[in-house]
């Protein structure tokens, strides 16, 4: 009896060793996999971005050697630069002009891709099909349709008797071209709302059709609040979007004229690539994310009195 016991407990001891050696192999084997990526984001994110914030501290040229500075980027940038303030205003007043127009045209072109309609495949492919364009691309697309003398746009214009502006060589009508090509490319937007809108319990709006409810008093009532999540979601992307525009504008303006075009984005890049202060762009570009982590931390707490989560209200009534 003894003997069986023995053995039967330096049999065990192996198979105890082997179940916990697999144990820990599957515990490990996720990591593993997903050490690529974890590989990439610090070598190529998280380690930019505080070599970035390091820099910021220092006149760090291309060529030369760095000095350690302090605060003295981020103090000239608010006190002896006036550039800095100009690309602000401008970038403020093309995402207040931008944003509220990419969501409200998106979220139409979603309401009516979600209709029952002939070659609705088509159309959803029509409308996102300039998303897929490079930006350059797409910029120079609108730099041939926005030309004073041969363009597209004044072509059409003469049609019915107006003449038309030179767009991007005018002041006043320059950052609203930027603004109106900044629109053609929104299909990602419109497919968000349109995925949030098929998520949309039907039977809300049979009852409210059965209640004598309007179309308006529908989308009021039922399709905005249900959407809110998503609402939410494109306009946090819209605004870090508009702060973060340069493509276009770099292509079709070059930040002129009078600088009226001349977004936070380009000053940054200019900083770096063109001047060559690298230590000053990067306390430019950090400047930038403080400014979009701000406006993020308000849409959020906003968010609060227009949100709407069905999961929370469940909850709240049980």
């Amino acid at each position: 009896m003894i003997m069986k016991t023995e053995n039967k407990i330096t049999q065990t001891v192996p198979e105890r060793i082997s179940i916990l050696s697999k144990n820990r192999w599957g515990e490990l084997a996720p990591y593993l996999f997903i050490s690529p990526w974890i590989i990439g984001f610090f070598c190529f994110t998280f380690g930019p971005l505080i070599f970035s914030l390091v820099i910021s501290f220092f006149d760090w040229p291309v060529v030369g050697t760095p000095k350690f500075i302090g605060f003295k980027n981020y103090v000239d940038m608010f006190t002896n630069d006036p550039v800095f303030w100009q690309s602000l205003g401008v970038t403020f007043k093309f995402a207040a002009i931008l944003v509220p127009l990419n969501i409200g045209i998106a979220l139409l072109l979603a309401i009516l891709l979600n209709q029952k309609v002939k070659w609705l495949s088509g159309y959803r492919t029509i409308f996102y099909l300039p998303t897929v364009v490079s930006g350059v691309a797409l910029s120079m697309i609108w730099s041939w349709m926005y030309d004073g003398e041969y363009g597209l746009l004044n072509y059409f214009l003469s049609l019915i008797g107006i003449k038309g502006p030179n767009w991007l060589n005018d002041p006043t009508w320059s950052l609203f071209a930027i603004v109106f090509a900044g629109i053609w490319g929104q299909g990602a937007m419109m497919l968000i709302f349109l995925a949030g809108l098929k998520n949309i319990p039907k039977d809300l709006y049979e009852a409210a059709e059965i209640d004598g409810a309007s179309k308006w008093h529908k989308f009021v009532k039922i399709t905005l609040p249900m959407l809110s999540p998503t609402l939410l979601f494109n306009v946090i992307t819209a605004i870090i979007s508009a702060f973060q525009q340069l493509t276009l504008a770099l292509v079709l303006t070059g930040g002129g004229p009078l600088r009226k075009t001349y977004f936070y984005a380009m000053y940054v890049y200019e900083n770096a690539f063109k001047y060559f202060k690298m230590g000053y762009a990067s306390a430019n570009a950090w400047i930038m994310f403080l400014i979009i982590l701000t406006l993020t931390l308000l849409v959020f707490k906003s968010s609060n009195t227009w949100v709407y989560y069905e999961n929370e209200v469940k909850k709240k009534q049980k």
